[in-house]
């Protein structure tokens, strides 16, 4: 909800009319101005230029301090993690632990997922194919999430169904404001991941795989990072991976099946399917905002941000910016160039960008080639967070293509 004042909008995240359908309120966010007030000691900054320019500006940083933390999160397992993860640690240390896990994200791991994904795809729709309608979520978001993060981790197929849901009770400790009901279940997951993956790392040194556990503990600058840092980054890689490509692909689903003229577009030239990709991201962030800490003041259209007050910057709202995009609330597959924020920016870009993309054109381009029909099938049901944007179910009617067709005719 936005509440004008003499001063400036106020930005409620947990508003209802937020939390169903946020981007008109940033519109009108962005009309108002640079800035607008959240939670006190917090200022919110809905417009592109501004948002670009802080996600790349040293005068802001992530490591919040201990009274903060501790505010949203509570005392625990969920407030130790969120303090040792890449995504709250500014440089020295963000730079040393980014690079040993740069290193085993590697573009040729990355890369080389294309064949595997379309095989998982085909795994997870032959259902569906078969009976005529799916739930994009349920069918296809998460198998095919799942399955990829859990082999490039390493973890073993008999241990895989314990993952999903424990990363979905993870996504509670990565909200600004932890609500006391729900900490137990945050805490828990971290204890849960946390001695899961500290025998994963035991296994691995032990016996090393083509996984990236293995590239990190055999990385000779491991030992500057400490084993608790090493056990709490590899499972917040997992869960970073596991929740923005499941919206990525649900959302996908969503918007190709309530967009008949955009899918058609896309059927008639399928090479459209990374713009199309990034034009998800964009339209429909699964991030929707990031936080950061004022280290040294700055100005921002006349007003002082002043050292320690926490500065929220609304991803969603600039990838929605008149002032950087074309009709922005207008899905546009062909969308270039397309410079959304949805992955950051900076020394803090998302890690898991690449891999993201790689999902995303494999999914896509998959069902494109395997689908005729694909259209919604009932109204889609959203999560309801402010931070993260998906979807709890994608329900889809589908059929076969005369190509899957003849593919099962011929399969032996």
């Amino acid at each position: 909800m936005v509440e004008t004042s003499s001063l400036t909008p106020r930005f409620t995240p947990s508003d209802p009319e937020v939390l169903n359908d946020p981007y008109p309120v940033y519109a009108r966010l962005r009309a108002a101005g640079a800035l607008c007030r959240g939670r006190p000691g917090e200022w919110v900054v809905p417009r592109y230029a501004d948002v670009y320019a802080l996600l790349r500006d040293p005068r802001l940083g992530v490591e919040f301090s201990e009274e903060h933390q501790r505010l949203g999160v509570g005392d625990g397992p969920a407030h130790e993690f969120r303090r040792r993860i890449l995504l709250t640690l500014d440089p020295p240390a963000h730079t040393r632990l980014r690079h040993v896990m740069a290193r085993a994200f590697s573009a040729a791991a990355v890369g080389a997922l294309q064949a595997r994904i379309t095989s998982l795809v085909d795994d997870s729709m032959r259902q569906p194919l078969a009976s005529g309608r799916f739930d994009a979520v349920e069918a296809l978001a998460f198998p095919v999430a799942v399955t990829v993060l859990s082999e490039l981790l390493g973890v073993p197929v008999e241990d895989r169904h314990e993952i999903r849901p424990r990363a979905l009770a993870l996504g509670t400790a990565f909200l600004a404001f932890v609500p006391n009901e729900d900490r137990p279940t945050a805490n828990a997951a971290v204890v849960w991941f946390r001695d899961y993956m500290e025998r994963l790392i035991e296994r691995r040194r032990r016996e090393p795989g083509p996984d990236l556990i293995s590239a990190m503990v055999t990385d000779p600058d491991v030992a500057d990072i400490g084993v608790e840092t090493l056990i709490d980054n590899a499972f917040f890689l997992c869960f970073s991976g596991f929740e923005t490509t499941v919206n990525l692909i649900s959302s996908g689903c969503a918007l190709l099946a309530a967009h008949q003229d955009e899918l058609a577009r896309l059927r008639a030239n399928p090479s459209l399917v990374l713009t199309a990709v990034d034009e998800f991201l964009r339209f429909d962030a699964p991030i929707q905002s990031t936080g950061r800490i004022v280290k040294e003041p700055l100005e921002i259209d006349g007003r002082l941000l002043r050292r320690g007050r926490l500065v929220t910057l609304l991803l969603g709202s600039a990838n929605h910016d008149e002032r950087q995009f074309d009709d922005p609330g207008r899905l546009d597959i062909t969308r270039s160039p397309n410079q959304h924020v949805s992955f950051g920016a900076g020394i803090h870009h998302c890690l898991g960008a690449a891999l993201s993309r790689v999902e995303g054109v494999a999914v896509f381009s998959r069902l494109l080639q395997i689908c005729d029909r694909f259209d919604a099938d009932g109204s889609p049901r959203r999560t309801r967070t402010a931070l993260f944007r998906g979807y709890a179910h994608v329900p889809i009617a589908v059929s076969p293509s005369r190509a899957m067709a003849d593919e099962t005719v011929t399969a032996p």
